[in-house]
């Protein structure tokens, strides 16, 4: 099943990656990640099942995704009711409180 399917168009339509006055090199980095995010939505995902409830950091740690990618797509995936935080904090691999994060049961809303 594809993203699409399950919210009626394309999800990524519904995150601008850009601003109207954002310059040219912004729009070229939004069109060249465009494709490669619901891979990235896919890699988390799994990563959640696999091994449970987990921070940016450590989501990162078990995938091939930094940590800024994981942070830009938590957000989204969010709104997209695909998870939800904990609400318990772990540490990043800075050390730093982090937020946890885990997939939301079928039955939330």
């Amino acid at each position: 099943m594809k993203l699409s399917d399950i919210f009626g168009g394309h999800p990524l339509n519904l995150f601008p990656r850009v601003r109207k006055d954002d310059p040219v090199t912004s729009y070229e980095a939004a069109e060249s990640i465009k494709d490669k995010v619901p891979d990235h939505y896919t890699e988390i995902i799994e990563c959640l099942i696999l091994h449970g409830a987990l921070g940016k950091d450590g989501i990162s740690n078990k995938t091939r995704l930094d940590p800024n990618q994981v942070a830009r797509r938590l957000s989204e995936m969010e709104r997209l009711g695909l998870i939800k935080q904990t609400g318990n904090k772990v540490k990043s691999n800075t050390g730093r409180n982090e937020r946890e994060w885990c997939l939301k049961e079928k039955h939330e809303s």
